[in-house]
């Protein structure tokens, strides 16, 4: 276990690069193993989740070749071991990484079937299979369940059959997995309540250069023409926008002039629009954004003067995994913010820190809090913490670069989970954090 030391209440400065998107590398990864052939990756971060990933199809048979220089993949899943996917330690591994969850899908498609373990990822509040179970029954698949194991056996003796469904929600992995296992069916899939993301999007493109016929990309009703076969592909990852926006964060709580270089502008959705509800200036320099040093940055009100309300919601809507982002930004600006979670019930739980640390936050309840900025009269003062999940992580490394003296953060390997050498890219703007 590491820690990071963190010097805050220090200005940053200078550019910085985005990762590639970690929740499409989940999805992309998975994909490989619907084709014998080779498949090229490129902008893969290489974080935590995504090495475990590797490791794993690595380990029951798919060849990879990782190029760390140039965060590239080559993978080649032509010699899967269907028996090494029935091993305790396999499945004990593929337990701890949710993102393991999007193999069931392509080895399904495959071989026919398929073994979902017990499935892990961070503790924020129950977070059901149901859309992926669902989407495989209507595909054919019978479905088994062993209470003892918590291990869900997955088989199609006759091969898939493409259908129509509804999903009963339009969860990403979700969508992504029924796609997968969609393309090598036999016959039309309709999927009407699919995700829409961009990872969902890049996933589809990608699925399509293999040769795979899809329709309605982007939007929420997708028609899927079953193949017999895929190739290989050479496919780019888009940038993280969860990455974007944590700098957008970093930088307006520290006060500081950043600039995020290459960010795919047209497909942060709303989220550059959200934080500028914050008061937060966002200037667009071709695919860069610009955040410039801003004094006080004041929240929007509605016309009625009514408290401003940031949620997160289905795509386009505002993602989920930024509003602990928003949430710790909304602790130093001038006015009051409440921050609705639907989709989690024990997201917020961390704000216990901020309070700690000094910031006016009220949990209403586990999905909302009511932050009152502090305009900066009073900085936040540097504590120990210990990181719950990815993305209260990083809230949590913001807030701390932000607080006057030092602060220490524990299990800081919930955050490498979902962000590459996040400690080396902040040293480069300036910031004084240490691994321990």
């Amino acid at each position: 276990m590491s820690d990071f030391i963190v010097k805050g209440g220090k200005q940053l400065k200078g550019e910085v690069e985005p990762q590639g998107a970690k929740n499409e590398a989940l999805q992309v990864i998975c994909a490989c193993l619907l084709t014998d052939d080779k498949v090229n990756l490129y902008n893969v971060p290489l974080t935590r989740d995504i090495m475990n990933l590797l490791n794993l199809i690595h380990d029951i048979g798919v060849e990879v070749c990782i190029d760390r220089d140039h965060n590239a993949v080559t993978l080649c899943a032509k010699n899967i071991n269907l028996a090494k996917l029935e091993d305790e330690s396999i499945q004990k591994r593929q337990s701890l990484l949710r993102g393991s969850l999007m193999l069931a899908g392509p080895i399904l498609a495959r071989y026919h079937k398929a073994i979902i373990p017990k499935i892990g990822g961070d503790k924020i509040g129950r977070r059901r299979i149901d859309t992926h179970l669902f989407g495989f029954e209507k595909l054919g698949a019978k479905i088994d369940f062993d209470f003892f194991t918590n291990k869900v056996i997955l088989s199609s003796k006759d091969g898939l059959k493409g259908s129509y469904m509804m999903l009963p929600e339009a969860s990403v992995t979700g969508t992504a997995n029924v796609i997968m296992a969609a393309v090598l069916a036999d016959g039309i899939t309709t999927i009407y309540n699919a995700a829409c993301e961009p990872y969902i999007q890049q996933l589809c493109k990608m699925l399509i250069s293999m040769g795979a016929y899809i329709e309605g990309v982007g939007s929420n009703l997708l028609k899927i023409y079953g193949v017999k076969k895929l190739n290989g592909t050479s496919h780019t990852l888009l940038a993280d926008m969860i990455d974007v926006g944590s700098f957008i964060g970093l930088a307006a709580l520290t006060q500081s002039n950043i600039t995020i270089k290459n960010c795919n502008i047209h497909h942060l959705g709303i989220i550059p629009e959200t934080f500028r509800k914050l008061g937060i200036l966002l200037l667009e320099d071709n695919d860069d954004l610009i955040i410039p040093y801003q004094d006080i940055y004041e929240v929007a009100q509605y016309i009625d003067g009514g408290i401003l309300t940031i949620s997160d919601a289905t795509w386009p809507g505002f993602t989920p995994d930024l509003l602990s982002v928003v949430l710790v930004a909304a602790t130093q600006a001038r006015g009051s913010v409440l921050i609705h979670q639907k989709m989690f019930e024990s997201r917020l739980f961390f704000v216990d820190n901020l309070i700690e640390m000094g910031a006016q936050i009220i949990l209403c309840d586990p999905h909302r809090a009511t932050v009152i900025g502090l305009e900066r009269r009073f900085p936040l003062r540097a504590i120990t913490m210990s990181s719950p999940d990815i993305r209260a992580g990083i809230s949590l490394l913001i807030a701390a670069l932000s607080a006057k003296g030092t602060s220490i953060i524990h299990n800081i390997e919930q955050i490498e989970r979902g962000y590459e050498d996040i400690d080396k890219r902040l040293q480069k703007l300036g910031a004084e954090i240490e691994r321990v």
